[in-house]
């Protein structure tokens, strides 16, 4: 299996399984200089861990972040950087079913088609756990680009839940971090949590869409044609597992509006170019206009549930599978740092690739 990295210059590269001894991360061209701390990269990967409240999976990892190479006295050197994330609370017995059927909706399939060899603990590599990795890559990513850009932030937040959505005019950023869901709005999750409480309790997922939102981004990042930085955003945020669709800015509502209406007007401020809204979601062209950068992703139902599923057997034989097991009853929960950690991984990425093409050299406007 080929192709487990992504990124130009700051280029990370994932390795390992759910139920194997460990999984982590390669990442590669860190600037030196960075202060690295494990207990740093730690605080992302708590936001993300499993079993942290009855809405997600009750698989216990306390997902503990070793750093093996490229730090020396707490600075990155510039050479790889080598982050271990140990599995202690695999049951791979709960999976004993499945090694000779398909899970619908599940990748499980599509393995068996291509490599003819899977393995079922969990899912292997396509399972969500990969997304720990991504997340302590991520943790260097910020770590990097609070050096580079320091008024830089990404913040990431739960915008729906099924077929519930927020209301944006509650909008309150600091509620984000006082709910199980990541969501602005403190009524929404109040009512998200009866409504997945009946779906858990019932064997049952749902869906979800996130919303990250990156303020600070210098203008000029992205280049065209085939480097532009909503590419590698939209390729980022679908590769985690899960992901079905991407958007940015106003995404597919753009298609309803007229063109008066999704041209974002531009003014002269007092130190530039300002703009009087953000259909673009912070990118023209590929190339981000120095206004936040928004992107949104939605993720697909769990897959692994309790309710009975029509299937077939790696013979072909027809049959009904009920996936045992810890699984999140919406996955989209705990890919809310994920998200964030893909926009920090892309972000710097090109951060470095503008620097090191244009250096100090840029339009003058005013």
């Amino acid at each position: 299996m080929s192709l487990n990295s992504f990124g130009h210059l700051f280029r990370v590269t994932t390795w390992g399984e759910s139920h194997g001894p460990a999984l982590g991360a390669t990442v590669d061209g860190c600037p030196p200089g960075v202060t690295i701390e494990a207990a740093a990269i730690q605080h992302w990967l708590d936001r993300r861990k499993p079993g942290q409240n009855k809405y997600t999976t009750q698989r216990r990892e306390p997902d503990e972040v070793e750093i093996l190479s490229g730090v020396h006295e707490g600075q990155s050197t510039g050479t790889p950087i080598q982050l271990m994330i140990r599995n202690t609370d695999q049951r791979s017995k709960d999976y004993g079913e499945i090694a000779e059927k398909f899970r619908p909706g599940h990748a499980d399939i599509t393995y068996w088609q291509k490599y003819g060899i899977r393995d079922p603990r969990g899912g292997g590599r396509s399972s969500a756990r990969e997304t720990a990795a991504r997340v302590a890559a991520g943790g260097v990513a910020r770590a990097a680009l609070a050096v580079l850009v320091p008024g830089l932030s990404i913040m990431g937040y739960m915008v729906q839940m099924g077929p519930h959505g927020i209301d944006r005019a509650r909008f309150d950023a600091a509620e984000i971090e006082r709910n199980p869901f990541w969501v602005p709005d403190a009524q929404a999750a109040q009512d998200w949590a009866a409504y997945l409480d009946g779906l858990r309790k019932s064997g049952d997922s749902v869906g979800a869409v996130i919303e990250v939102v990156a303020r600070g981004v210098p203008a000029g990042l992205g280049a065209p044609i085939y480097g532009k930085l909503d590419s590698d955003l939209a390729a980022a945020m679908m590769s985690i597992n899960a992901v079905k669709g991407v958007e940015i800015g106003d995404g597919m509502a753009a298609a309803s509006l007229t063109g008066s209406q999704n041209a974002d007007e531009i003014f002269m401020g007092p130190d530039g170019p300002i703009y009087g809204s953000n259909h673009a979601g912070g990118i023209l062209g590929g190339i981000s206009t120095g206004q936040d950068v928004v992107v949104r992703f939605a993720v697909k139902p769990t897959s692994s549930i309790l309710t009975p599923r029509k299937t077939i057997t790696k013979t072909g034989e027809a049959t009904e599978i009920v996936t045992k097991g810890r699984h999140d009853p919406c996955v989209g929960i705990r890919a809310v740092p994920v998200g964030e950690a893909m926009m920090a991984c892309v972000l710097l990425d090109h951060l470095l690739l503008h620097r090191g093409q244009i250096g100090n050299h840029h339009g003058k406007i005013g």
